[in-house]
């Protein structure tokens, strides 16, 4: 597949609907970074992206559109449906937490908790599918949301990223699937995941998606326990590390303490990874970190 074109495409659907998130040059923990805010786009995360470029080219049905969430994917597609006029289900675990579940009603959906994790929201959301013929909106495993995600990247390259290696943060893998679509072999890409949430980390040592046990401060937003089929394929031979519970949260202060970005453990996952070594830069190697999520549990203004 042509991916370049798929994201071009994407970025050409979605001008107007998606915000062009800012970037900016910031010293973090020491490090000299560059950065894109993208937990600025609607609803707090990188997802409307994908969700926009999904609804806008695809033929939706009455019965509207259906979706499973961690809490992020499920907000974005309510946002873009209510923005586009369709009425939309979206199903969440109940790990989501208030913060989130309110975000999701509050931009329009009707929301529905599920015991568990993001699997189970899955298969009931995938129920609701088969019964009502209402359209799938996935997550992370599908090519328009792939495309959509990777506008981000493309975007960022337009606003003069120069950094040699870019770290993203994985759930289901849709965000990095569209870095490793767009920049291709022209920037290293680094996969980072949490320790307790290891999905594409645990594949690449396997051969294969296999699936993972999954908890901690994470998990609401990178609780995938499978990676997804696209990301799989496109990350071959990249590396890929983890991080810790504690390294992720003092991320997330940093971020907070020196840049007064306030965000949600996800979204601080990626600048974890450099702040507590478990990447650390080769001699002249420059280095940017995607920040990617503002939903916090509990909401500061709950």
């Amino acid at each position: 597949m042509d991916w370049r074109a798929e994201i071009g495409a994407a970025r050409d659907r979605i001008a107007g609907h998606a915000r062009v998130t800012p970037v900016a040059r910031l010293t973090l923990g020491g490090f000299d970074v560059e950065v894109k805010l993208e937990q600025m786009q609607h609803t707090g995360s990188f997802k409307a992206r994908g969700a926009f470029n999904t609804l806008l080219s695809a033929d939706v049905p009455a019965a509207g559109i259906v979706a499973a969430s961690g809490g992020n994917h499920g907000a974005a597609v309510a946002y873009a449906a209510s923005e586009l006029g369709h009425p939309a289900h979206v199903f969440v675990p109940e790990v989501a937490g208030p913060s989130k579940i309110g975000l999701i009603e509050r931009a329009g959906a009707t929301c529905h908790v599920v015991p568990g994790f993001y699997a189970d929201a899955l298969a009931e959301a995938r129920a609701h599918e088969a019964e009502t013929g209402a359209m799938q909106v996935h997550a992370y495993d599908a090519v328009p949301t792939v495309a959509g995600q990777g506008t981000c990247f493309a975007e960022w390259e337009a606003q003069g990223l120069a950094a040699d290696t870019v770290l993203v943060a994985v759930g289901g893998g849709g965000l990095i699937a569209g870095a490793l679509g767009w920049f291709g072999d022209a920037r290293k890409v680094v996969a980072v995941e949490p320790e307790q949430a290891p999905a594409l980390h645990a594949a690449l040592a396997a051969g294969a998606p296999v699936d993972v046990e999954v908890s901690g401060v994470g998990a609401n937003a990178l609780g995938a326990r499978r990676i997804g089929e696209i990301c799989f394929e496109l990350a071959q031979g990249m590396a890929s590390v983890t991080v810790t519970d504690d390294a992720i949260l003092e991320a997330q202060a940093v971020l907070w303490r020196e840049a007064r970005q306030w965000v949600e453990p996800a979204g601080a996952c990626a600048l974890a990874a450099l702040l507590s070594d478990a990447y650390v830069p080769a001699e002249g190697e420059r280095v940017a970190v995607l920040v990617c999520g503002a939903n916090p549990a509990p909401d500061p203004l709950a």
